[in-house]
């Protein structure tokens, strides 16, 4: 997608790979909406400190940056023997893989790179395997990403008002998104709605990235505070909820995504309003059988306790929000069930979260 910077307009990605350097690059989300800046991550440790930390975020964005870090994990070795390699390699997946627990996304693109790995015959053979593949689940994401926004399109008519929750737009993904592609498309396709978005506390990404995206990409919007949207479903102000997700359940359709989607999901059935979840074919857990089996990760309490922001000289700053001594839970995300959710939008068709392992064929 493009950023405006000095008055124009430059493609970026959110995740990309630098081979010279053997570093990820990554647009540094703590900082927007008020700097726009690339950072480079230079061995796998930083990589999973980067995912860990939020620098990146996003289901997709962080598969892709698991993704670039178990080659350039690969890449790092120095030793010799391909047992030796493997082992290496095993750390580094297991260092990435604990960096966000919750998304599936990560591991999936990890698994698969290191499948493709299994064809090379020597260390240097198995790098070079481990990067095409990583390369490939980037542009996969991008393109699923992109099927997805033709896929649901048509449900964004004329003159909608549409609820996002979090952020699953572009900076979530490698490019376009998976909540935000059908809003893409539906502007290319020359309709005009209105998107409200969550705030999405504690970390606000909604009113930090998804409002700045939809800015940037000139759809109108607003931000809302997370317990506004009951009051204007109430009164007939949103006629559509599109959220994304970081793990899907194949076999049962309960949908994990950032804490709070689940209360969206149950306002949106109490007025009748469509529910929808974005996911590219990563999202989709196979495996588990119940939505309480999914890691739930627990966030410092210093989040909710407190808000980053700029002051009127523009100077990025913490500042406490809650009474001083108190403690705080930090949820990151919570499961929605199926019976709350109309369809998921996925780059194959949009299908009832209880018809996903039906047709697993076509999803894998």
């Amino acid at each position: 997608m493009n950023v405006i910077q000095r008055g124009k307009a430059r493609a970026y990605r959110t995740v990309d790979f630098d081979e010279a350097a053997n570093a990820v690059r990554l647009i540094e989300q703590r900082l927007l909406p008020h700097r726009f800046e690339v950072v480079s991550t230079r061995t796998h440790v930083e990589t999973a400190a980067a995912i860990r930390d939020m620098v990146v975020r996003g289901a997709g964005a962080i598969g892709a940056t698991a993704a670039f870090g178990l080659a350039q994990g690969a890449r790092e070795f120095k030793g010799r023997g391909l047992a030796a390699f493997e082992k290496h390699v095993g750390r580094v997946f297991e260092r990435l893989k604990e960096a966000r627990p919750t998304a599936v996304d990560p591991v999936n693109a990890m698994v698969e790179i290191r499948r493709r790995m299994e064809s090379g015959g020597t260390i240097a053979e198995r790098q070079v395997l481990a990067l095409e593949a990583a390369r490939d689940f980037a542009e996969e994401d991008v393109r699923h990403c992109r099927e997805i926004g033709e896929q649901g399109a048509p449900l964004i008519r004329e003159g909608m008002r549409v609820l996002t929750h979090c952020n699953a737009g572009w900076l979530a993904f490698v490019d376009i998104g998976t909540a935000t592609a059908p809003l893409y498309a539906a502007q290319a396709a020359g309709r005009k709605f209105h998107v409200f978005c969550d705030e999405t506390r504690p970390r606000c990404q909604g009113a930090s990235l998804t409002a700045w995206e939809l800015h940037q990409q000139g759809i109108a919007h607003s931000v809302i505070a997370d317990n506004a949207a009951g009051h204007l479903m109430q009164r007939g102000e949103i006629d559509l909820v599109i959220v994304g997700s970081d793990r899907v359940l194949g076999r049962t359709g309960e949908v994990a995504n950032k804490i709070g989607t689940y209360t969206k999901a149950v306002l949106a059935k109490r007025h009748r309003i469509p529910f929808y979840v974005a996911i590219p074919l990563s999202t989709i857990d196979w495996d588990l059988t119940d939505g309480m089996q999914i890691p739930i990760e627990e966030r410092s309490p210093t989040e909710v306790l407190g808000a980053w922001g700029v002051d009127e000289s523009g100077k990025r700053r913490r500042v406490q929000v809650a009474n001083p001594g108190s403690g705080a839970r930090n949820p990151g995300f919570d499961v929605t069930p199926p019976e709350l959710i109309t369809g998921i939008i996925t780059p194959v068709g949009i299908l009832p979260p209880r018809q996903l392992w039906k047709n697993r064929e076509r999803l894998v």
